[in-house]
């Protein structure tokens, strides 16, 4: 390959490398054309699938900053460059390597952060987007609705609560008007006592009077002396 066309080759491996949110290295041994043409097709609406020279791949990841994959570049390689849902992708690899065991995952690159072979397999156990998104939607439904009657509920119980009152009381018929105290007597008595004539006024006993005018007798020495 010419100077220029491996430029080329390396330059549009290290723009896959930057415009991917995930890639996973792959090793193809023993499988047929028709057989890659399936894996591709399984991925097309997430990934492509990118038959890659190691020395010309393993430089470009260099160039890209990329060092998930360093010292792994053996055998007939092939690399999946995910520019959508990684999960979905990686699903798609486990049913194929299921069906196509001579699909060798070795590595991958999930957001700048390297993962195994296990890893892949764990990533590909996890619900899809589509999954997730119905799931967080169904949340967010559930929580509006408990959300809704929770404002409801006091309302409607208060209203329960004043039609009951309002039978309770239809039941009992009108209530009477409480009776009044009468009122204390006491100042109309002060009045009366107040608005009496002064002739009726209570007089001394004249005999009490004539105690108090007489003269008194000097005991020490009164009487006859001898």
């Amino acid at each position: 390959m010419a100077t220029a066309a491996k430029a080329a080759t390396i330059a549009e491996l290290a723009d896959n490398f930057r415009n991917s949110g995930a890639a996973v290295l792959t090793e193809y041994r023993g499988l047929s054309v028709k057989q890659l043409t399936e894996l591709r097709t399984s991925i097309r609406e997430h990934a492509t699938y990118a038959v890659v020279k190691n020395t010309l791949t393993e430089l470009a990841a260099k160039e890209a900053g990329v060092s998930a994959f360093d010292g792994m570049f053996s055998g007939p390689s092939a690399i999946v460059f995910v520019t959508g849902d990684a999960v979905e992708t990686a699903k798609k690899l486990r049913d194929f390597t299921k069906a196509h065991p001579l699909l060798v995952i070795k590595a991958g690159l999930l957001d700048g952060k390297p993962l195994t072979a296990d890893d892949i397999k764990k990533l590909a156990d996890l619900e899809s987007r589509e999954v997730l998104l119905a799931k967080l939607a169904g949340a967010l439904q559930a929580s509006l609705s408990k959300a809704v009657y929770l404002f409801a509920a006091p309302l409607s119980q208060a209203a329960r609560t004043v039609d009951a009152l309002r039978a309770k009381v239809a039941e009992s018929g009108p209530v009477a008007d409480a009776p009044q105290d009468s009122a204390p007597q006491d100042s109309t008595v002060q009045d009366s006592a107040a608005d009496a004539p002064a002739d009726e006024q209570p007089v001394q006993d004249s005999e009490s009077a004539d105690v108090q005018d007489a003269p008194t007798e000097d005991v020490a020495t009164g009487g006859d002396q001898a």
